[in-house]
Protein backbone atom coordinates (compact mmCIF):
# COMPACT_ATOMS: atom_id res chain seq x y z
CA UNK A 1 0.00 0.00 0.00
CA UNK A 2 0.98 3.30 -1.30
CA UNK A 3 1.89 5.71 2.07
CA UNK A 4 -0.09 8.67 2.06
CA UNK A 5 3.03 10.83 2.31
CA UNK A 6 4.02 10.12 -1.11
CA UNK A 7 0.92 11.58 -2.26
CA UNK A 8 0.72 14.73 -0.18
CA UNK A 9 3.98 16.81 -0.98
CA UNK A 10 4.02 19.39 2.51
CA UNK A 11 5.02 22.84 2.36
CA UNK A 12 6.65 23.95 5.26
CA UNK A 13 7.81 27.65 6.11
CA UNK A 14 11.37 27.25 7.11
CA UNK A 15 12.44 30.01 9.05
CA UNK A 16 15.58 30.03 7.96
CA UNK A 17 14.95 30.97 4.28
CA UNK A 18 11.73 32.94 5.02
CA UNK A 19 9.94 31.07 2.54
CA UNK A 20 7.73 28.06 2.12
CA UNK A 21 9.65 25.15 1.40
CA UNK A 22 8.49 21.32 0.29
CA UNK A 23 9.42 18.96 2.64
CA UNK A 24 12.09 16.63 1.88
CA UNK A 25 13.52 14.20 4.46
CA UNK A 26 16.68 13.12 4.85
CA UNK A 27 15.97 9.87 4.85
CA UNK A 28 12.83 8.49 2.73
CA UNK A 29 9.73 7.72 4.81
CA UNK A 30 11.25 9.12 8.13
CA UNK A 31 11.29 12.20 9.83
CA UNK A 32 13.72 13.50 12.81
CA UNK A 33 12.05 16.04 14.70
CA UNK A 34 13.12 18.25 17.60
CA UNK A 35 11.09 20.83 19.41
CA UNK A 36 12.59 22.67 22.53
CA UNK A 37 11.04 21.59 25.67
CA UNK A 38 10.27 23.55 29.10
CA UNK A 39 12.28 24.63 31.94
CA UNK A 40 11.10 23.06 34.82
CA UNK A 41 11.00 25.87 37.50
CA UNK A 42 7.40 26.65 37.64
CA UNK A 43 3.92 25.97 36.31
CA UNK A 44 3.71 25.30 32.54
CA UNK A 45 1.74 28.47 31.16
CA UNK A 46 -0.62 28.56 28.40
CA UNK A 47 2.11 30.25 25.51
CA UNK A 48 4.18 27.05 26.01
CA UNK A 49 0.62 25.25 25.93
CA UNK A 50 0.11 26.60 22.74
CA UNK A 51 3.65 26.47 21.07
CA UNK A 52 3.53 22.69 22.01
CA UNK A 53 0.05 22.43 20.46
CA UNK A 54 1.43 23.72 17.52
CA UNK A 55 3.79 21.03 17.05
CA UNK A 56 1.50 18.13 18.63
CA UNK A 57 -0.31 18.61 15.26
CA UNK A 58 2.91 18.50 13.22
CA UNK A 59 3.66 15.58 14.62
CA UNK A 60 0.17 13.82 14.49
CA UNK A 61 0.01 14.94 10.99
CA UNK A 62 3.24 13.31 10.13
CA UNK A 63 2.31 10.34 11.46
CA UNK A 64 -1.14 10.16 9.63
CA UNK A 65 1.17 10.13 6.35
CA UNK A 66 2.78 7.80 7.27
CA UNK A 67 5.89 8.97 7.98
CA UNK A 68 8.14 7.51 11.28
CA UNK A 69 8.58 10.56 13.53
CA UNK A 70 11.01 10.49 15.67
CA UNK A 71 10.19 13.39 18.02
CA UNK A 72 12.41 14.47 20.23
CA UNK A 73 11.00 17.35 23.19
CA UNK A 74 13.67 18.08 25.92
CA UNK A 75 13.36 18.63 29.66
CA UNK A 76 15.67 21.51 30.45
CA UNK A 77 16.33 21.13 34.04
CA UNK A 78 19.63 22.68 34.73
CA UNK A 79 21.69 25.76 33.55
CA UNK A 80 19.01 28.25 32.66
CA UNK A 81 19.95 31.56 33.85
CA UNK A 82 17.67 34.14 34.86
CA UNK A 83 16.85 36.35 31.63
CA UNK A 84 18.24 34.13 29.32
CA UNK A 85 22.04 35.25 29.89
CA UNK A 86 25.29 34.05 31.09
CA UNK A 87 25.10 36.14 34.69
CA UNK A 88 22.69 35.54 37.46
CA UNK A 89 21.21 32.29 39.28
CA UNK A 90 19.87 29.68 38.09
CA UNK A 91 16.04 29.63 37.62
CA UNK A 92 15.86 25.80 39.54
CA UNK A 93 18.27 26.30 42.03
CA UNK A 94 16.67 29.58 43.03
CA UNK A 95 13.34 28.04 43.16
CA UNK A 96 14.51 25.59 45.39
CA UNK A 97 16.67 28.12 47.57
CA UNK A 98 13.61 30.19 48.01
CA UNK A 99 11.48 27.09 49.11
CA UNK A 100 14.29 25.65 50.73
CA UNK A 101 13.96 22.36 48.89
CA UNK A 102 16.45 19.88 46.64
CA UNK A 103 16.09 21.71 43.05
CA UNK A 104 15.58 18.07 41.60
CA UNK A 105 12.22 18.64 43.96
CA UNK A 106 11.57 21.89 41.90
CA UNK A 107 12.07 19.85 38.59
CA UNK A 108 9.99 16.86 39.92
CA UNK A 109 6.95 19.32 40.88
CA UNK A 110 7.33 21.14 37.53
CA UNK A 111 7.94 18.01 35.25
CA UNK A 112 4.88 16.37 36.65
CA UNK A 113 2.66 19.38 36.14
CA UNK A 114 3.94 19.68 32.91
CA UNK A 115 2.59 15.96 31.58
CA UNK A 116 -0.40 16.42 33.61
CA UNK A 117 -1.64 19.34 31.75
CA UNK A 118 -0.91 18.35 28.63
CA UNK A 119 -2.02 15.13 29.27
CA UNK A 120 -5.47 17.10 29.69
CA UNK A 121 -5.29 18.59 26.65
CA UNK A 122 -5.02 15.08 24.58
CA UNK A 123 -0.75 15.53 23.29
CA UNK A 124 0.60 12.38 22.12
CA UNK A 125 3.98 12.21 24.29
CA UNK A 126 7.16 12.63 22.03
CA UNK A 127 9.07 9.34 20.86
CA UNK A 128 12.07 10.47 23.58
CA UNK A 129 11.82 13.15 26.67
CA UNK A 130 15.54 13.23 27.85
CA UNK A 131 16.51 16.01 30.01
CA UNK A 132 19.58 18.51 30.36
CA UNK A 133 21.17 16.71 33.63
CA UNK A 134 21.24 13.13 31.73
CA UNK A 135 23.14 14.39 29.29
CA UNK A 136 26.43 16.44 30.73
CA UNK A 137 28.98 13.92 29.33
CA UNK A 138 27.77 14.41 26.16
CA UNK A 139 27.72 18.58 26.47
CA UNK A 140 31.44 18.24 27.77
CA UNK A 141 32.69 16.34 24.82
CA UNK A 142 30.83 19.10 22.35
CA UNK A 143 32.77 21.89 24.20
CA UNK A 144 35.89 19.54 23.92
CA UNK A 145 35.18 19.57 20.07
CA UNK A 146 34.58 23.54 19.79
CA UNK A 147 37.85 24.53 21.71
CA UNK A 148 39.73 22.08 19.91
CA UNK A 149 38.71 24.00 16.48
CA UNK A 150 39.76 27.20 17.93
CA UNK A 151 36.23 28.94 17.99
CA UNK A 152 36.05 28.97 21.92
CA UNK A 153 38.47 29.80 24.73
CA UNK A 154 38.31 29.56 28.43
CA UNK A 155 38.92 32.05 31.48
CA UNK A 156 38.64 31.33 34.71
CA UNK A 157 37.17 28.02 34.64
CA UNK A 158 34.32 29.06 32.31
CA UNK A 159 34.07 28.37 28.43
CA UNK A 160 32.80 30.72 25.83
CA UNK A 161 31.82 30.56 22.30
CA UNK A 162 33.62 33.16 20.62
CA UNK A 163 31.41 34.61 18.17
CA UNK A 164 33.70 36.69 16.16
CA UNK A 165 36.13 33.94 15.38
CA UNK A 166 33.39 31.72 14.21
CA UNK A 167 32.11 34.60 12.18
CA UNK A 168 35.08 34.80 9.91
CA UNK A 169 34.26 31.72 7.60
CA UNK A 170 30.69 31.16 9.22
CA UNK A 171 27.30 33.93 9.88
CA UNK A 172 26.72 34.02 12.99
CA UNK A 173 22.65 35.67 12.81
CA UNK A 174 21.94 33.20 9.63
CA UNK A 175 18.10 32.41 11.49
CA UNK A 176 17.32 35.82 12.80
CA UNK A 177 19.25 37.83 9.77
CA UNK A 178 20.94 40.13 12.33
CA UNK A 179 24.59 40.78 11.35
CA UNK A 180 26.91 40.97 13.96
CA UNK A 181 28.37 44.07 12.84
CA UNK A 182 24.84 45.41 13.86
CA UNK A 183 25.14 43.36 17.43
CA UNK A 184 28.74 44.66 18.19
CA UNK A 185 26.98 48.57 17.42
CA UNK A 186 24.00 47.98 19.54
CA UNK A 187 25.87 46.16 22.46
CA UNK A 188 27.38 47.96 25.40
CA UNK A 189 31.01 47.85 26.25
CA UNK A 190 31.39 45.22 28.88
CA UNK A 191 31.84 46.79 32.37
CA UNK A 192 34.92 44.49 33.43
CA UNK A 193 33.06 42.07 35.73
CA UNK A 194 32.75 39.62 32.69
CA UNK A 195 35.30 36.73 31.49
CA UNK A 196 34.02 37.60 27.86
CA UNK A 197 36.17 39.03 24.96
CA UNK A 198 32.99 39.65 23.36
CA UNK A 199 29.58 40.90 24.54
CA UNK A 200 28.21 38.61 21.81
CA UNK A 201 30.19 35.62 23.12
CA UNK A 202 27.97 33.09 24.72
CA UNK A 203 28.63 30.64 27.44
CA UNK A 204 29.25 26.63 26.62
CA UNK A 205 30.08 26.04 29.98
CA UNK A 206 30.15 28.11 33.36
CA UNK A 207 31.81 27.74 36.59
CA UNK A 208 29.65 27.19 39.10
CA UNK A 209 30.58 30.22 42.63
CA UNK A 210 30.23 28.66 45.62
CA UNK A 211 26.61 29.13 46.53
CA UNK A 212 25.70 27.55 42.98
CA UNK A 213 23.89 24.06 44.40
CA UNK A 214 24.00 22.58 40.90
CA UNK A 215 27.19 21.45 39.60
CA UNK A 216 29.33 18.97 37.65
CA UNK A 217 33.20 18.19 37.54
CA UNK A 218 34.26 19.11 33.67
CA UNK A 219 37.65 19.40 32.94
CA UNK A 220 37.19 23.51 33.30
CA UNK A 221 36.07 23.55 36.35
CA UNK A 222 32.98 22.61 38.78
CA UNK A 223 29.90 23.91 36.94
CA UNK A 224 27.29 23.66 34.84
CA UNK A 225 26.70 23.80 30.79
CA UNK A 226 25.65 26.72 29.12
CA UNK A 227 21.66 26.90 28.24
CA UNK A 228 22.41 26.97 24.08
CA UNK A 229 24.10 23.69 24.76
CA UNK A 230 21.75 21.29 26.32
CA UNK A 231 19.77 21.52 22.98
CA UNK A 232 22.68 20.53 20.21
CA UNK A 233 23.89 18.19 22.67
CA UNK A 234 20.47 16.12 22.98
CA UNK A 235 19.09 16.98 19.19
CA UNK A 236 22.56 15.65 17.80
CA UNK A 237 22.63 12.42 20.03
CA UNK A 238 19.41 11.16 19.14
CA UNK A 239 18.58 12.45 15.94
CA UNK A 240 22.22 12.89 14.25
CA UNK A 241 24.17 15.52 13.25
CA UNK A 242 21.62 17.03 10.74
CA UNK A 243 17.83 16.00 10.66
CA UNK A 244 14.39 17.51 9.30
CA UNK A 245 12.77 20.12 11.85
CA UNK A 246 13.45 22.04 14.52
CA UNK A 247 10.71 23.89 16.44
CA UNK A 248 9.95 26.02 19.40
CA UNK A 249 8.68 29.29 19.98
CA UNK A 250 9.38 32.58 18.29
CA UNK A 251 11.34 33.77 21.37
CA UNK A 252 13.88 31.62 20.99
CA UNK A 253 14.81 32.04 17.64
CA UNK A 254 17.54 34.60 19.08
CA UNK A 255 19.70 33.82 20.38
CA UNK A 256 19.17 30.16 21.56
CA UNK A 257 18.31 28.84 18.33
CA UNK A 258 20.72 31.03 16.56
CA UNK A 259 23.37 29.66 19.38
CA UNK A 260 22.63 26.30 18.41
CA UNK A 261 23.63 26.29 14.87
CA UNK A 262 26.60 28.08 15.77
CA UNK A 263 27.45 25.20 18.10
CA UNK A 264 26.57 22.65 15.51
CA UNK A 265 28.32 24.22 12.80
CA UNK A 266 31.12 24.56 14.67
CA UNK A 267 31.16 20.56 16.03
CA UNK A 268 30.42 19.09 12.94
CA UNK A 269 31.13 21.44 10.30
CA UNK A 270 27.80 21.71 8.30
CA UNK A 271 24.56 22.90 9.19
CA UNK A 272 22.38 20.94 12.29
CA UNK A 273 18.90 21.56 10.73
CA UNK A 274 16.84 21.59 7.37
CA UNK A 275 14.04 23.28 8.09
CA UNK A 276 13.68 25.75 11.36
CA UNK A 277 9.62 26.30 12.72
CA UNK A 278 8.36 28.89 15.17
CA UNK A 279 5.38 29.38 16.67
CA UNK A 280 4.22 32.64 17.62
CA UNK A 281 3.25 34.01 20.97
CA UNK A 282 0.06 34.59 22.68
CA UNK A 283 -1.49 37.21 24.05
CA UNK A 284 -4.49 37.83 25.92
CA UNK A 285 -7.44 40.39 25.56
CA UNK A 286 -5.24 42.20 23.03
CA UNK A 287 -2.11 42.82 25.90
CA UNK A 288 0.60 40.75 26.83
CA UNK A 289 -0.36 38.04 28.86
CA UNK A 290 1.23 38.87 32.76
CA UNK A 291 0.96 38.12 36.41
CA UNK A 292 2.24 41.71 37.50
CA UNK A 293 -0.88 42.83 35.59
CA UNK A 294 -3.31 40.12 36.13
CA UNK A 295 -3.70 39.71 32.58
CA UNK A 296 -2.87 35.90 32.50
CA UNK A 297 -4.07 32.76 33.08
CA UNK A 298 -3.36 29.26 33.60
CA UNK A 299 -4.32 25.99 32.24
CA UNK A 300 -5.87 24.45 35.12
CA UNK A 301 -8.01 27.95 35.64
CA UNK A 302 -10.10 27.28 31.92
CA UNK A 303 -11.00 23.94 33.40
CA UNK A 304 -12.26 25.47 36.58
CA UNK A 305 -13.54 28.54 35.32
CA UNK A 306 -11.78 30.39 38.76
CA UNK A 307 -10.17 33.22 37.05
CA UNK A 308 -11.65 36.51 36.56
CA UNK A 309 -11.19 36.90 32.55
CA UNK A 310 -13.57 34.13 31.75
CA UNK A 311 -17.32 33.80 32.77
CA UNK A 312 -17.34 30.45 32.71
CA UNK A 313 -15.42 26.90 33.00
CA UNK A 314 -14.17 25.20 29.30
CA UNK A 315 -13.59 21.66 28.55
CA UNK A 316 -10.11 21.12 27.51
CA UNK A 317 -11.33 20.21 24.36
CA UNK A 318 -12.85 23.94 23.62
CA UNK A 319 -9.41 25.24 24.66
CA UNK A 320 -7.51 22.92 22.19
CA UNK A 321 -10.00 23.96 19.08
CA UNK A 322 -9.89 27.94 20.01
CA UNK A 323 -5.70 27.64 19.63
CA UNK A 324 -6.43 25.64 16.46
CA UNK A 325 -8.45 28.26 14.83
CA UNK A 326 -5.40 30.32 14.37
CA UNK A 327 -2.27 30.10 12.43
CA UNK A 328 0.49 28.45 14.43
CA UNK A 329 2.66 31.52 12.76
CA UNK A 330 -0.08 33.83 13.81
CA UNK A 331 -0.46 35.65 16.74
CA UNK A 332 -3.31 34.40 18.98
CA UNK A 333 -5.20 36.61 20.98
CA UNK A 334 -7.12 34.61 24.19
CA UNK A 335 -10.02 36.30 25.14
CA UNK A 336 -13.83 34.89 27.05
CA UNK A 337 -15.66 35.67 24.05
CA UNK A 338 -13.44 33.67 21.65
CA UNK A 339 -13.69 30.90 24.24
CA UNK A 340 -17.57 31.48 23.63
CA UNK A 341 -17.49 31.42 20.71
CA UNK A 342 -15.35 28.50 20.11
CA UNK A 343 -17.42 26.29 21.86
CA UNK A 344 -20.30 26.93 19.92
CA UNK A 345 -18.74 26.00 16.99
CA UNK A 346 -17.05 22.85 19.04
CA UNK A 347 -20.76 21.74 20.12
CA UNK A 348 -22.02 22.34 16.84
CA UNK A 349 -18.75 20.30 15.09
CA UNK A 350 -19.16 17.39 17.90
CA UNK A 351 -23.56 17.24 17.05
CA UNK A 352 -22.73 16.36 13.43
CA UNK A 353 -19.94 14.39 14.28
CA UNK A 354 -22.41 12.09 16.71
CA UNK A 355 -25.58 11.96 14.27
CA UNK A 356 -23.63 10.66 11.11
CA UNK A 357 -24.63 7.00 12.35
CA UNK A 358 -28.41 8.56 11.57
CA UNK A 359 -27.57 9.19 8.15
CA UNK A 360 -29.73 7.23 5.49
CA UNK A 361 -27.64 6.26 2.07
CA UNK A 362 -28.60 6.54 -1.41
CA UNK A 363 -27.63 4.98 -4.38
CA UNK A 364 -25.97 8.20 -5.82
CA UNK A 365 -24.57 10.99 -4.29
CA UNK A 366 -25.14 14.93 -4.88
CA UNK A 367 -22.02 16.06 -2.91
CA UNK A 368 -18.66 15.41 -3.98
CA UNK A 369 -17.36 14.06 -1.01
CA UNK A 370 -13.74 13.40 -2.58
CA UNK A 371 -13.39 16.44 -3.22
CA UNK A 372 -14.08 18.20 -0.59
CA UNK A 373 -11.46 15.26 1.58
CA UNK A 374 -8.64 16.38 -1.03
CA UNK A 375 -9.17 20.06 0.16
CA UNK A 376 -8.52 19.12 3.83
CA UNK A 377 -5.58 17.49 2.67
CA UNK A 378 -4.53 20.13 1.14
CA UNK A 379 -4.81 22.31 4.25
CA UNK A 380 -2.61 20.54 5.87
CA UNK A 381 -0.05 20.34 3.40
CA UNK A 382 -0.08 24.03 3.47
CA UNK A 383 2.45 24.48 6.33
CA UNK A 384 -0.22 22.38 8.78
CA UNK A 385 -3.26 25.15 7.81
CA UNK A 386 -5.24 24.27 10.75
CA UNK A 387 -8.42 27.33 10.48
CA UNK A 388 -8.45 26.50 6.83
CA UNK A 389 -8.72 22.63 7.62
CA UNK A 390 -11.37 23.81 10.37
CA UNK A 391 -13.38 25.96 7.80
CA UNK A 392 -13.43 22.86 5.34
CA UNK A 393 -14.41 20.53 8.61
CA UNK A 394 -17.50 22.99 9.26
CA UNK A 395 -18.33 22.38 5.27
CA UNK A 396 -18.78 19.50 6.34
CA UNK A 397 -21.45 20.34 9.07
CA UNK A 398 -23.33 21.79 6.16
CA UNK A 399 -23.55 18.88 4.57
CA UNK A 400 -24.30 16.78 7.06
CA UNK A 401 -27.42 18.98 8.05
CA UNK A 402 -28.34 18.83 4.25
CA UNK A 403 -28.35 15.34 4.46
CA UNK A 404 -30.38 14.97 7.32
CA UNK A 405 -32.74 17.28 5.58
CA UNK A 406 -32.71 15.16 2.81
CA UNK A 407 -32.07 18.13 0.14
CA UNK A 408 -28.85 16.25 0.01
CA UNK A 409 -28.30 12.34 -0.86
CA UNK A 410 -24.91 10.37 -0.45
CA UNK A 411 -24.07 6.99 -1.26
CA UNK A 412 -22.73 4.36 0.92
CA UNK A 413 -18.79 4.74 -0.08
CA UNK A 414 -19.29 8.21 0.39
CA UNK A 415 -20.65 8.37 3.77
CA UNK A 416 -17.70 5.61 4.47
CA UNK A 417 -14.93 8.06 3.28
CA UNK A 418 -16.72 11.14 4.91
CA UNK A 419 -17.12 9.72 8.45
CA UNK A 420 -13.27 8.63 8.36
CA UNK A 421 -12.16 11.74 7.31
CA UNK A 422 -14.14 13.64 9.49
CA UNK A 423 -12.76 11.05 12.52
CA UNK A 424 -9.20 11.49 11.15
CA UNK A 425 -9.03 15.13 10.70
CA UNK A 426 -10.94 15.67 14.01
CA UNK A 427 -9.46 13.28 16.40
CA UNK A 428 -6.11 11.70 15.07
CA UNK A 429 -4.98 15.20 13.73
CA UNK A 430 -6.44 18.05 15.64
CA UNK A 431 -6.50 16.07 18.01
CA UNK A 432 -9.90 16.55 19.37
CA UNK A 433 -11.93 14.82 22.07
CA UNK A 434 -15.78 13.88 21.44
CA UNK A 435 -16.56 15.47 25.26
CA UNK A 436 -20.62 15.09 24.39
CA UNK A 437 -20.87 12.36 26.75
CA UNK A 438 -18.16 13.79 29.27
CA UNK A 439 -20.58 17.01 29.49
CA UNK A 440 -23.68 14.32 30.22
CA UNK A 441 -21.81 13.08 33.27
CA UNK A 442 -20.39 16.72 34.12
CA UNK A 443 -23.86 18.28 34.08
CA UNK A 444 -25.03 15.53 36.79
CA UNK A 445 -22.34 15.83 38.67
CA UNK A 446 -22.80 19.39 38.44
CA UNK A 447 -26.50 18.81 40.17
CA UNK A 448 -25.60 16.48 42.54
CA UNK A 449 -22.86 19.19 44.03
CA UNK A 450 -24.99 21.94 43.70
CA UNK A 451 -27.37 19.82 45.83
CA UNK A 452 -25.10 19.23 48.36
CA UNK A 453 -24.02 22.78 48.14
CA UNK A 454 -27.41 24.22 49.14
CA UNK A 455 -27.83 21.44 52.07
CA UNK A 456 -24.93 22.19 53.48
CA UNK A 457 -26.20 26.26 53.65
CA UNK A 458 -29.32 25.05 55.22
CA UNK A 459 -27.00 23.23 57.68
CA UNK A 460 -25.03 26.44 58.63
CA UNK A 461 -28.13 28.55 58.29
CA UNK A 462 -29.31 26.57 61.30
CA UNK A 463 -26.04 27.03 62.86
CA UNK A 464 -25.49 23.10 62.41
CA UNK A 465 -21.19 23.79 61.63
CA UNK A 466 -20.92 19.99 62.17
CA UNK A 467 -22.66 18.99 59.55
CA UNK A 468 -21.89 21.93 57.25
CA UNK A 469 -18.21 21.21 57.71
CA UNK A 470 -18.56 17.24 57.36
CA UNK A 471 -20.42 18.06 53.57
CA UNK A 472 -17.73 20.17 52.62
CA UNK A 473 -14.66 17.87 54.06
CA UNK A 474 -16.45 14.69 52.75
CA UNK A 475 -16.58 16.59 48.80
CA UNK A 476 -12.84 17.75 49.33
CA UNK A 477 -11.83 13.58 49.71
CA UNK A 478 -13.90 12.75 46.79
CA UNK A 479 -11.67 15.86 44.77
CA UNK A 480 -14.42 18.15 45.06
CA UNK A 481 -12.82 21.67 46.52
CA UNK A 482 -15.79 24.16 47.78
CA UNK A 483 -14.66 28.21 47.43
CA UNK A 484 -16.78 30.41 49.52
CA UNK A 485 -17.17 33.88 47.96
CA UNK A 486 -19.56 36.71 48.35
CA UNK A 487 -21.67 35.42 45.49
CA UNK A 488 -21.87 31.96 46.70
CA UNK A 489 -20.48 28.87 46.61
CA UNK A 490 -18.65 27.47 43.42
CA UNK A 491 -16.85 24.54 43.24
CA UNK A 492 -13.97 22.66 41.38
CA UNK A 493 -12.88 19.15 40.25
CA UNK A 494 -9.17 18.13 40.86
Amino acid sequence: MTPLYQNNPIKIYNSLSGEKEILKPINEGHIGMYVCGPTVYSNVHLGNVRTFMSFDVVFRYLKHLGYKVRFVRNITDAGHLENDADQGEDRIAKKARLEQIEPMEVVQRYTVDFHNILNKFNFLPPSIEPTATGHIIEQIEIIKSILEKGLAYVVNGSVYFDVLEYNKTKKYGILSKRNVEDLIHNTRELDGQSDKKNPQDFALWKKAEPQHIMRWPSPWSDGFPGWHLECTAMSTKYLGEQFDIHGGGMDLKFPHHECEIAQAEACNGHAPVNYWMHANMLIMNGKKMAKSTGNYILPNEIFTGDNKNITKSFSASVARFFMLQAHYRSILDFTNSGLLASEKGFNRLMEAVNSLKDIKTDQNSTINIKSWQQKCYEAMNDDFNTPILIAHLFDAVKFINQLKETTESISNEDLNILQQTMHIFINDVLGLENVSEASNDSDKLSGAVELLIRLRQEARANKDFALSDKIRDELAAAGIQLQDGKDGTTFSVN
